[in-house]
């Protein structure tokens, strides 16, 4: 379950965001996942649960927008949704295609407050 590596990285760059901030804490965090990325959802989310107890992220509400995989066909020029790698164009019916996006796994935001603002 690559998952868990995966989520101990998240909790490192979180770290290292309010480490130096001693009187700060993690409100939310917005992660963007494409579909083909090799992440399971519910591996992800029992990863989470587990990995996250006692971290600057156990209170942090999570947020994740899962990037629909896109191709664009080396034919014919066709931009398509795709579900698996390989898959063939709608149009032409060619398997030569360059994946535009779906691979993405990054942070796209991480909002941290001051302890006293959150009364």
């Amino acid at each position: 379950m690559h998952e868990l590596s995966i989520v101990m990285s998240i909790i490192e760059i979180a770290q290292e965001a309010v480490i130096s901030k001693p009187d700060y804490v993690v409100k939310e965090i917005e992660l963007e996942i494409g579909t083909m990325a090799g992440v399971v959802p519910e591996a992800m989310d029992m990863a989470w649960e587990t990995a996250i107890k006692g971290t600057f992220l156990e209170y942090a509400e999570r947020k994740i927008t899962w990037v629909k995989a896109q191709s664009q066909c080396s034919d014919c020029g066709e931009i398509f949704d795709i579900k698996v790698l390989y898959e063939a164009c709608p149009r032409c019916g060619s398997f030569y295609s360059d994946l535009l996006r779906g691979k993405e796994l990054r942070i796209k935001a991480l909002q941290i407050e001051q302890i006293n603002e959150l009364k």
